[in-house]
């Protein structure tokens, strides 16, 4: 994981969107940088602050959220670890399989966990908010980079969009002990009143 201030979101995204060029991925979507003023009032309050964003979904949904893992990568080295995830709210009757809340990337040095936390984010059961807030970890949320996204095929496929949407996301890291461990792009799906 890069030792930085700044996420490199193009090289976190990279871990599933890899292209020949580099290049960002169209199956992802587009990005742009935007400030948090020029973000509609929902985003902002969603997106705009360094706090968890397993915690402020649940608050903005009014219900806890499930992590459903769409796919994961495990460095060489066994120690750096990348998730690509949904968090959904638990299924209800007009909703079978729960609703749709974000997406995320997720990239983290798992040798910075006690083993105990290391065991319960590779069983990919709980979201890693709740996870480290569980077991007491000294740690800071710092948000990074907003940005305004024109999803692509794939994007709009895992936030179940009928039709592209503009999303809106974050860069964040969370640090550890005053470390850098865990680099995250999340995307809310949309809002239905922003």
């Amino acid at each position: 994981m890069p030792r930085s201030e700044t996420s490199d979101r193009p090289t976190l995204t990279a871990v599933f969107y890899p292209t020949p060029s580099g290049s960002p991925s169209p199956e992802l979507g587009q990005f742009t940088r935007v400030d948090a003023h020029d973000m509609p009032a929902g985003y902002r309050g969603l997106l705009a602050h360094d706090g968890h964003m397993t915690v402020t979904m649940e608050l903005c949904h009014l219900s806890k959220v499930d992590v459903e893992v769409l796919d994961r990568r495990m460095a060489d080295d066994g120690k750096h670890y990348s998730r690509k995830i949904l968090l959904r709210t638990p299924p209800t009757e007009s909703s079978p399989q729960g609703r749709v809340v974000q997406f995320g990337i997720a990239r983290m040095n798992l040798d910075c966990y006690p083993p105990e936390v290391r065991e319960e984010v590779l069983s990919e059961r709980t979201p890693l908010g709740r996870v480290l807030i569980s077991h007491g970890l000294l740690m800071k949320v710092r948000l990074l980079t907003l940005w305004r996204i024109e999803p692509g095929p794939d994007l709009c496929r895992v936030l179940e969009l009928d039709k592209p949407t503009t999303v809106y996301g974050r860069t964040a890291m969370i640090d550890i002990d005053g470390e850098p461990v865990i680099e995250l792009l999340e995307i809310s799906a949309p809002l239905n009143s922003p």
